[in-house]
């Protein structure tokens, strides 16, 4: 099953790299920036929910472990975040609140994204 997910995992940064854009995004984990850069990012849908990976589709890590973020909006404000790692492990963040101050950023316990 593990093999299948590293042989699948090219597909996904493909898939999610060709209806990507350049985007500013910046990750932060227990109050500490881990990631603020351009990257990619892919809508997902029309409820808001999107992907962030490495910029241009790369293969690389987008930071630590993590290849790439998923916010998949569950209701209006309210999304579910996940982070595929290396390992093809799909690792759930949790719930997270879009931002009131700033509609580009979504708030987790113990984490925040923002993409612009």
């Amino acid at each position: 099953m593990i093999r299948a997910t590293f042989l699948a995992l090219p597909l996904v940064v493909l898939a999610a790299g060709a209806q990507a854009r350049d985007a500013g995004c910046r990750i932060e984990q227990a109050g500490r920036v881990v990631f603020d850069r351009t990257c990619d990012f892919a809508p997902d849908g029309r409820d808001g929910s999107f992907t962030l990976s490495p910029r241009g589709g790369g293969q690389g890590a987008l930071f630590g472990p993590i290849l790439m973020v998923s916010v998949s909006v569950i209701e209006p404000g309210l999304a579910e975040v996940r982070g595929l790692t290396r390992d093809g492990i799909n690792s759930r963040w949790g719930t997270a609140r879009r931002s009131q101050r700033d509609g580009a950023c979504w708030q987790g316990d113990d984490f925040r994204i923002c993409a612009r």
